[in-house]
C-alpha cells in the first residue's frame, strides 16, 4: 500500500470515529426525558421529604435518594464507592433579643426583632454579648482599591458596630462608569460587606435592606433568620464579626433621625468615593442566644473516570438542600423547595444518565456532585472545592444546574455571569444546536452570580457556568417569560408555596436544559484544551497561580 493510500484510509477511519462518537453522543443525550425528570422533582420536593433541610429526616431521605439514583445509573461513589462526603458542620439555632433600645441624640429608639433587624451571630458560642458598642455607618462597608474605593478610609471600625447599605454604588446612581453600573459586583453583596466589616476589626455589621438594592423582600430574610449553618471551624470562627445581621431602611432612617442625620443624604454622598464614614453617636446593646448542633452533613458525589485523562475533570453540580420546615403562610410550613432546587436536581440526574448510557466514556473524568447548605452559604461546595477528589488546577470546569423554571422551552439561554470566561463560547455552540440564541442575565443588580455553588469553585480559580433558559418563551414570549420569573421572586421563591403541581408545570424546557448541560460537558470532556478566564475576570489571576503549581 503506497502512502497516499495509507493516507486516505486512516482518513476514512477516523471520519468513521468521529461519526460513531457523534451518533453515540446524541443517542445518549436523546436518554433525557421530561417524564424520568419528573418523577425526581415529585419525590425530591414531596412533603415527606420535609423541605430538604440538613441535619434533618428531609437529609437523610433527599442524600440517598440521590444516591440510590446514581447506583441505578452504574455510575460509581466517589470515594472508593462510597457517595457520601461528610461535611463537618455546625447548626447554629439563634435566639436573638425579642427588642433593643438605643439611646440616641434625639431620644430612645426601639427596634423589634424580625420586624426591623435580624441578629445572627457566627460564633460558635452559646452565648454572644455585644456591650455598649459604638454604632457607625460606613456607606456600602467596601474597600476596592481598582476602583480608587475605600469607605473605611477615615474611621477605625474596631470594636464598633458597622451598618452599611446593600449592593453597590454603581446600582444606585445607575451610572455605568461606575463599578459595573446596574450589574452587582461581589462588592455589592451581604457576604462580602460581613467579610469586610470583620477584616477591619468591627464587632458587628447590619446591611440596610431594601427590596430593590437586595433583589428580594424582607420576608425572604425573616423567612429563614432563625437558623444558620457552618464549617466546623477551629476557631469558632472567632475572625468574625460576633454579629452578622440586617436592619430594614425603615428602621435604619428612624435611627439616623433619632441620631440628628439626615438617611437619604448620607446615602446619597455615600455613592462617592470621597465620602467619609461616621458615627452615630449612640451605641448598641445586644444578646445572642444559640443553641449549636454539631454533626456532619453530606455532600453527594459520584464519577464516571475518563478513559485517556483521567486525573482531569468536569464538575456537574447542583443542591440539594432547601429550608425545610418554617414559618408558616397559609397554613403551610413545608419549604418544599421544587424549583429550588428540584428541577435543577433532576436535570443533572437526567445529564447523569446520558453519560452512563456512553458506550465510549469521555476522556476526562466527570464527576456529578449533589452539595449541602447552599441556602446558608453554599457551605457543601466549599468544602468540596478545598477537599474534592480533585484539585483546582485539575479541575477543567464547573458546570452548575440552579434554578430551573417549569414553564416550557426557551429560545434563549442566559449566561448568568456572562463574559467572564471561555466557556462562553462552549455554550453558544451547544445552543445553536438547540436552535437557541445567548442572552446576558435579566437581572444583573441581584447578583446572582455569587449566590449558588459555581462561585464556590470560581473563587478557586475553576472557570464555571451558571446557565438555564430564562427569558425568551418558544410559546408566549418575552414579556410573558419576565412576568413568570417576577411571580416566582415575588411569590415562590423562599416560600412554602415553591411546590411541583404536575398539572400546571412544563418540563419541556428543562429537558432542553439539561442536555444542554450533556452537549457542554461531552465536548469538554473530550478534548485536551483547557478554557481560561476573560482577561477581565477578577477570577484569572487565581486560575494562573493555581495552574502554575
Amino acid at each position: 500500500m503506497n502512502i497516499l493510500s495509507k493516507l486516505i484510509s486512516c482518513s476514512i477511519i477516523l471520519t468513521a470515529i468521529s461519526c460513531s462518537n457523534k451518533d453515540q453522543a446524541l443517542e445518549a443525550e436523546n436518554a433525557i426525558n421530561a417524564k424520568d425528570l419528573e418523577k425526581h422533582v415529585i419525590v425530591l420536593s414531596s412533603d415527606e421529604f420535609q423541605g430538604r433541610k440538613p441535619f434533618t429526616v428531609g437529609e437523610e431521605k433527599s442524600t440517598q435518594y440521590i444516591a440510590d439514583e446514581f447506583k441505578k445509573l452504574g455510575i460509581e461513589g466517589g470515594f472508593n464507592g462510597n457517595y457520601f462526603q461528610d461535611v463537618p458542620a455546625v447548626e447554629l439555632n439563634y435566639s436573638p433579643d425579642k427588642s433593643i433600645t438605643i439611646n440616641a441624640k434625639n431620644g430612645e429608639i426601639t427596634l423589634e426583632n424580625t420586624k426591623d433587624y435580624i441578629a445572627k451571630t457566627p460564633h460558635l458560642k452559646d452565648s454572644v454579648e455585644i456591650k455598649n458598642a459604638e454604632i457607625v455607618f460606613a456607606g456600602y462597608g467596601i474597600v476596592a482599591p481598582e476602583y480608587g474605593w475605600d469607605d473605611y478610609k477615615n474611621i477605625d471600625a474596631k470594636g464598633k458596630i458597622v451598618l452599611v447599605l446593600v449592593n453597590d454604588p454603581g446600582f444606585a446612581t445607575q451610572n455605568k462608569e461606575l463599578f459595573k453600573g446596574n450589574a452587582m459586583t461581589y462588592y455589592g453583596r451581604w457576604s462580602y460587606k460581613y467579610e469586610e466589616a470583620a477584616r477591619q476589626g468591627a464587632k458587628g455589621v447590619l446591611v440596610i435592606h431594601s427590596d430593590k438594592a437586595a433583589g428580594y423582600g424582607w420576608e425572604v430574610l425573616t423567612n429563614t433568620s432563625a437558623s444558620g449553618i457552618s464549617i466546623q471551624a477551629k476557631d469558632g470562627n472567632a475572625q468574625k464579626c460576633a454579629l452578622e445581621g440586617w436592619i430594614t431602611d425603615i428602621a435604619a432612617k428612624k435611627l439616623f433621625e433619632k441620631s440628628g442625620l439626615d438617611f437619604d443624604a448620607l446615602t446619597k454622598k455615600a455613592t462617592a468615593a470621597d465620602f467619609e464614614a461616621l458615627s452615630l453617636n449612640c451605641n448598641l446593646n445586644l444578646t445572642i442566644k444559640t443553641k449549636l448542633k454539631f454533626a456532619n452533613s453530606k455532600n453527594v458525589v459520584a464519577i464516571i473516570k475518563g478513559t485517556k485523562r483521567p486525573d482531569e475533570c468536569i464538575v456537574y453540580s447542583a443542591h440539594w438542600d432547601h429550608f425545610g420546615i418554617g414559618p408558616k403562610q397559609n397554613g403551610d410550613s413545608i419549604y418544599n423547595g421544587a424549583i429550588d432546587n428540584g428541577t435543577a436536581l433532576g436535570a443533572m440526574l437526567e445529564t447523569a444518565k446520558a453519560f452512563s448510557k456512553l458506550k465510549t466514556k469521555p476522556e476526562r473524568s466527570i464527576v456529578f456532585i449533589a452539595v449541602t447548605a447552599e441556602e446558608t452559604g453554599m457551605i457543601g461546595s466549599k468544602y468540596y472545592v478545598e477537599n474534592g477528589l480533585f484539585p483546582p488546577e485539575k479541575t477543567i470546569a464547573n458546570l452548575n444546574y440552579e434554578l430551573l423554571l417549569p414553564i416550557g422551552k426557551m429560545k434563549d439561554v442566559t449566561i448568568t455571569g456572562f463574559g467572564q470566561s471561555e466557556l462562553d463560547v462552549y455554550v453558544e455552540q451547544a445552543a445553536k444546536e438547540q436552535d437557541r440564541y445567548i442572552a446576558d442575565e435579566p437581572f444583573p443588580e441581584n447578583g446572582m452570580y455569587f449566590r449558588s455553588d459555581h462561585f464556590s469553585f470560581a473563587q478557586a480559580g475553576i472557570p464555571s457556568l451558571f446557565i438555564k433558559g430564562w427569558q425568551d418563551s418558544r410559546e408566549n414570549g418575552k414579556e410573558w417569560a419576565k412576568d413568570q420569573i417576577n411571580n416566582y421572586w415575588a411569590n415562590t421563591y423562599h416560600k412554602p408555596t415553591d411546590e411541583y403541581n404536575p398539572e400546571t408545570a412544563d418540563l419541556s424546557g428543562c429537558v432542553e436544559d439539561a442536555k444542554l448541560f450533556f452537549k457542554i460537558g461531552y465536548k469538554l470532556a473530550n478534548e485536551t484544551t483547557i478554557p481560561k478566564w476573560n482577561e477581565k475576570s477578577e477570577f484569572k489571576a487565581i486560575r494562573e497561580k493555581s495552574m502554575a503549581k
